[in-house]
């Protein structure tokens, strides 16, 4: 049997919260080993308990503003190995920039409405487990909406390679992006060497080049 993911959730809402426990718990991998409702809160709970993830609000006392984004960075920077999936009602890009801003390792962003998707929940907490990045796919939609004309090695891409680009910063591997786009998985490496190529990343390890890119095209807004 697989050891049980250990989760501590955090939103000031009880009955949100109490959903978001609520649908961790469905996934059946999951322990749920503390629930929090302010920033402080988190923060001392995480440094006591050592979770494995943490499920958090964006917005949160004190002050309802980006409290989830700051006890992620606050977090990381103590305990390296945690991952951190922030909630948020927006799909607005400034926060996922603000979110990634030092780095996109074991971070994910996803919208509420999309926690009761269990499939959906469960691929951004698995993504950011193992060390990668999950951005809701609404967010990814706006991201995709926004581009504009400046000059950008973004603007070198190929439609084909911004999609899988796009499926990149989901959080899919290259079997699970084959799959959604219905090519050869050979295909998908095909596009993502091209990718790298255009993006002048060259010279870092698969993963790096992953969350590189990423934050080169979340950028691109």
């Amino acid at each position: 049997m697989n050891t049980p993911v250990r989760v501590v959730v955090a939103d000031d809402h009880l009955l949100i919260r109490q959903g978001v426990v609520a649908a961790l718990t469905a996934l059946g991998d999951v322990d749920v080993v503390a629930e929090c409702a302010t920033y402080d809160d988190l923060i001392e709970t995480v440094d006591r308990l050592l979770p494995d993830v943490v499920v958090t609000d964006i917005r949160m006392p004190p002050t309802h503003t980006d409290e989830g984004i700051q006890a992620a960075r606050v977090l990381r920077s103590r305990h390296h190995d945690l991952a951190v999936v922030v909630l948020s009602h927006h799909a607005d890009p400034e926060y996922v920039l603000s979110l990634f801003d030092d780095g996109s390792e074991r971070l994910g962003y996803l919208l509420k409405e999309h926690v009761a998707d269990l499939d959906d929940l469960r691929h951004a907490i698995q993504v950011v487990r193992a060390g990668g990045s999950s951005i809701d796919p609404s967010v990814v939609s706006v991201l995709v909406g926004r581009r504009t004309g400046r000059a950008d090695p973004i603007d070198d891409l190929s439609p084909r390679e911004r999609d899988v680009l796009a499926l990149i910063a989901e959080g899919f591997n290259n079997a699970a992006i084959a799959q959604r786009l219905v090519i050869a998985e050979k295909s998908v490496q095909k596009h993502i060497n091209t990718i790298f190529s255009k993006l002048h990343l060259t010279e870092e390890t698969d993963a790096h080049h992953r969350v590189r890119a990423v934050r080169m095209w979340l950028a691109r807004t």
